[in-house]
C-alpha cells in the first residue's frame, strides 16, 4: 500500500472547522481506494499557539514539516493579531521557507452553481491562474521611518528576479500545454511600471520560442479584471505576479459563485520540499464557530494535494463526487443554499462510498 505522511495545519479561523471535514473525505476516499492511506499529524500552530508562546509556529517548525509529503493548510489570520504576525510568521514562513514558488489556483463553475455574471453558461468558466509566490510585491523589502512623525515614510519594494520570472514563466506555459486550447495570457501593468513589469514582458516573451504550440498573450491587469467579468469565456491559462494574480484569482473565485469554492495549490515543482495546499477563502472570523464554512474549496484543495502525491484516480474521483453533490443542490450559504458544514462533508462523504472504486 502507498503511504502519503501528510501535516494538517488548521492555524485560525474556519480553518478549524474545513480541515477536519476535509480530512475526513480523504480517509474515506483512501478506504474506498483501498491502495493508498493517508498518515495525518495535526500541528497546532497558528494564532492560538502564538498567543500561548509567543510565535506563529516553533523556530524548527519547517525541519518538523521538511519530512512529510505534503501540508494541508487551513487558514490564518485573527482580527485581534496584525497580519505582519499572522501571515508572515506562518503561510508566507512555509512558502518561503520551502520555496514554494508556483501557486495553483483553478476556477470552474461547479455542476449546480451559478456565476453571478450574466449568460455564462456552464464550461464558459475554465481557468488556471498562475501566481509568482515567491517574490514580486510580497518580498518583503522595505521599512518605516521617523514613525508617527510629519516625515514619516514607508517603502514597499516589489523584487523581481530574472530567476524568478523565468520558473514561473514555464511553470504557467508547460500548464497552458497541457490543456486543451494551449493558450496563455501573460499579465503585467508594463504601461505604467516600466522596469519589473517590462522585464516580465521581455521574459515571457523569451520563454515562448519553447512553446511555439501555445498562444501568447500580453494583458494588463485592470484591463483583465474587466475581462474575466466581460469575456469570461475568451480566457484559459492566466500567469501574474504575487500580487496581481493574488487579486485575480480572488475575483476568478467570486465569478465562479464563491470564495468557498476556490481551491489552491503553494507548489516546490523541484519538490526538494513539501508542498502546501489550502483553500483561498482565509480564516472568515466572521462566520468562524457557526458550522456553516463551505468545505468545498477545502476538498478540492485535497484533490490537488492527491494528484501531486501521484494519486490521479483518487483525486477525479473525490471531484466526482463533490460535483455530485453541488449538482444535487446541497449548498452552504455563501451558495445560496441551507446545509451546514457537517451536512456538505457527509453527503461527499456518502457519494465517495455509494460510488465505484476508482479506476
Amino acid at each position: 500500500m502507498r503511504r502519503h505522511r501528510i501535516a494538517a495545519i488548521p492555524a485560525d479561523g474556519v480553518g478549524k472547522e474545513v480541515i477536519p471535514a476535509g480530512l475526513r473525505v480523504l480517509e474515506a476516499l483512501a478506504r474506498r481506494d483501498g491502495g493508498f492511506a493517508l498518515d495525518v499529524e495535526t500541528l497546532p500552530w497558528g494564532s492560538d499557539y502564538y498567543r500561548q508562546t509567543g510565535v506563529m509556529m516553533p523556530e524548527d517548525g519547517l525541519e518538523t514539516l521538511r519530512g512529510f509529503d505534503a501540508i494541508y493548510f487551513g487558514a490564518v489570520g485573527d482580527p485581534d493579531l496584525p497580519d505582519s504576525v499572522t501571515l508572515w510568521g506562518l503561510r508566507l514562513k512555509i512558502c518561503q521557507g520551502f520555496d514554494q514558488y508556483a501557486n495553483i489556483r483553478p476556477t470552474r463553475v461547479l455542476p449546480g452553481l451559478t456565476s453571478p455574471l450574466r449568460q455564462v453558461e456552464p464550461g464558459d468558466i475554465d481557468w488556471v491562474i498562475v501566481r509568482e509566490n515567491s517574490e514580486g510585491e510580497y518580498a518583503g523589502h522595505g521599512g518605516r521611518a521617523h514613525r508617527g512623525h510629519p516625515e514619516e515614510v514607508a517603502t514597499e519594494t516589489s523584487i523581481f528576479t530574472r530567476a524568478g520570472v523565468e520558473r514561473i514563466m514555464r511553470v504557467a506555459f508547460d500548464i497552458a500545454r497541457s490543456r486543451p486550447r494551449k493558450l496563455l495570457t501573460v499579465v503585467t501593468k508594463s504601461n505604467a511600471q516600466k522596469h519589473g513589469m517590462v522585464m516580465w514582458d521581455d521574459i515571457a516573451a523569451e520563454v515562448a520560442k519553447n512553446y511555439p504550440d501555445v498562444t501568447v498573450e500580453k494583458e494588463l491587469v485592470d484591463a483583465m479584471a474587466a475581462r474575466m467579468v466581460r469575456k469570461p469565456a475568451s480566457i484559459d491559462t492566466v500567469v501574474a505576479t504575487n500580487l496581481h494574480a493574488d487579486i485575480l484569482s480572488d475575483l476568478a473565485g467570486a465569478v465562479a459563485g464563491s470564495l468557498g469554492v476556490a481551491p489552491t495549490a503553494n507548489l516546490d515543482p523541484s519538490r526538494r520540499a513539501p508542498s502546501m495546499f489550502e483553500p483561498i477563502h482565509g480564516s472568515a472570523f466572521d462566520i468562524m464557530g457557526k458550522g456553516i464554512a463551505n468545505p468545498v474549496a477545502t476538498f478540492w484543495t485535497g484533490a490537488m494535494m492527491l494528484e501531486q502525491l501521484g494519486e490521479d484516480a483518487a483525486a477525479k474521483a473525490l471531484m466526482r463526487a463533490v460535483e455530485q453533490v453541488c449538482a444535487d443542490g446541497v449548498f452552504t450559504a455563501d451558495l445560496g443554499g441551507t446545509a451546514d458544514t457537517e451536512t456538505v462533508t457527509r453527503a461527499v462523504i456518502a457519494a465517495i462510498e455509494g460510488a465505484n472504486a476508482p479506476a
